[in-house]
């Protein structure tokens, strides 16, 4: 085991090296220079914990504490981390301590240094920690998913009542609320004179489809991304049912029913569901973790010698409130020329649909479109979209409308589109002010267990 402090990445690298020393001594640390929250990151498998620190956050101390197993993922984030210190353009100033043993997890329990846990990594023991760290009287921030398999979901359910119990606030970062195309649909469909009513549908034409799609090799903060090969166990990341679909399910009950409760025994039932694999060879794998050979726990997913067969895609059918909608997850090894990962959205409604697409036509960039679906006339049409619009521009000032054939395009200015990276301050943000209030949402609670459920049952079902 060991405790340093990151200097630079060559200090890192030099230092983790070590083979002993002893615990911190934190006799030192003058508690009243702290600032009010203290995070502490849990084994940092996932690149998503460093994308929470790369803005200085308002209220949170610099000097962030990691735990977590020696090894390549956690130096993987420390350097990710540095590199937002070292950075030119309004560098970051963390301080990191760190320790590093097989006891990392307990060692965090027991010190408790700081009084938010991060928690953004391998999900196979996701569960456990979230629910000892609520148990020890800790916040935790958790990155999705928050469970991975139905035989799990009824310990997060227990880890919320205990959160509760303990006065602290357990939420996963949901990034995609942030993104401002998804933001202009959901404030578009609540416009009855424009959208009308969200329509029923049906499993052959869903209310409301959500589409992403995924690639394992990509750009992450300008670099190649490394992955860890655990990351293609769907043992330990989950399958993609239970992981991107997340995000889906999440913002099918964000943008349908906002600020609603749902309960997810009464208001949400699984028609079908389906998976299917992504396979790579050994030159795909090798490029995206770096990795000559396949760890051991992959050979149950080798097919045909040295194909592994990841089951990374899926699709889910489903009801809630009645309305009937439709979530798809597809991961690709690499995305075509100028490509990146995209995104679809339709919500159907009586008298306009609202699509997101993020093909060829539009330069992979997520762009809103609305279209008419009811009797009014094209000119009735146009004027309460422009209307409707109109009527976002104090809170969104700039949207513009724009006739692209038989649709209409909802221009957004690009000082709105901050990017997916960006959106992790945001989530760290919104998380910061509900603990200040010390409180969340009543329906956030209720929904975030709706959400795992649906994904959970759909993986189940899925089966």
């Amino acid at each position: 085991m060991r405790f340093l402090t990151a200097l630079s990445k060559t200090l890192l690298m030099c230092i983790l090296l070590l083979s002993s020393c002893s615990s911190p001594d934190q006799s030192g640390d003058d508690a009243s220079s702290k600032a009010p929250y203290q995070l502490m990151n849990v084994d940092p498998g996932h690149f998503h914990a460093g994308l929470v620190q790369k803005e200085m956050l308002e209220d949170v101390d610099s000097t962030v504490y990691v735990y977590a197993p020696a090894g390549p993922d956690v130096q993987d984030h420390l350097n990710r981390v540095e590199s937002y210190n070292t950075r030119e353009e309004n560098p970051t100033h963390w301080n990191q301590i760190i320790y590093t043993g097989p006891d990392f997890f307990e060692k965090m329990i027991a010190e408790k240094p700081g009084n938010i846990m991060v928690v953004a990594g391998n999900n196979a023991k996701k569960t456990e920690y979230i629910k000892r760290a609520v148990e020890a009287g800790i916040n935790v921030l958790a990155d999705k998913p928050m469970v991975i398999n139905s035989k799990d979901f009824d310990m997060l359910k227990e880890s919320f009542d205990i959160a509760q119990q303990n006065n602290v606030l357990l939420y996963d970062i949901m990034t995609e609320r942030h993104e401002i195309t998804i933001m202009i649909q959901r404030e578009v469909s609540q416009i009855p004179g424009l959208f009308g009513e969200l329509e029923t549908g049906s499993v052959e034409d869903p209310a409301i489809t959500k589409e992403s799609v995924h690639h394992f090799f990509k750009f992450v903060s300008g670099a190649p991304l490394k992955r860890p090969a655990w990351f293609f166990d769907v043992t330990q990341q989950g399958e993609g049912m239970v992981d991107i679909m997340t995000h889906l399910v999440d913002m099918i009950q964000w943008e349908c029913y906002p600020e609603q409760i749902i309960d997810y025994e009464k208001d949400i039932e699984i028609q079908n569901a389906r998976r299917w694999a992504t396979e790579l060879t050994p030159a795909m794998f090798k490029r995206v973790t770096y990795m000559d050979d396949y760890p051991d726990y992959l050979n149950k997913d080798i097919v045909n010698d040295s194909i592994l067969k990841v089951y990374s895609n899926g699709e889910i059918n489903y009801t809630l409130k009645g309305t009937h909608a439709k979530t798809s997850v597809i991961w690709n090894y690499e995305a075509p020329e100028g490509a990146k990962d995209t995104h679809y959205s339709i919500m159907r409604g009586t008298r306009a649909n609202l699509i997101i697409r993020q093909g060829e036509k539009e330069n992979y960039i997520a762009t809103l479109y609305a279209e008419k679906s009811g009797n009014q006339s094209d000119a009735e049409f146009q004027t309460d979209l422009e209307t409707a619009i109109s009527g976002l521009q104090t809170k969104y000032a700039g949207l513009a409308v724009v006739q692209d054939g038989d649709e209409f395009r909802i221009d957004i200015p690009d000082r709105l589109k901050v990017g997916h990276e960006a959106h992790f301050t945001q989530v760290a943000k919104k998380y910061l002010n509900y603990l200040k209030e010390g409180k969340m949402p009543d329906w956030e609670v209720p929904n975030m267990l709706a959400k795992y459920y649906t994904t959970t049952k759909g993986y189940e079902l899925s089966r």
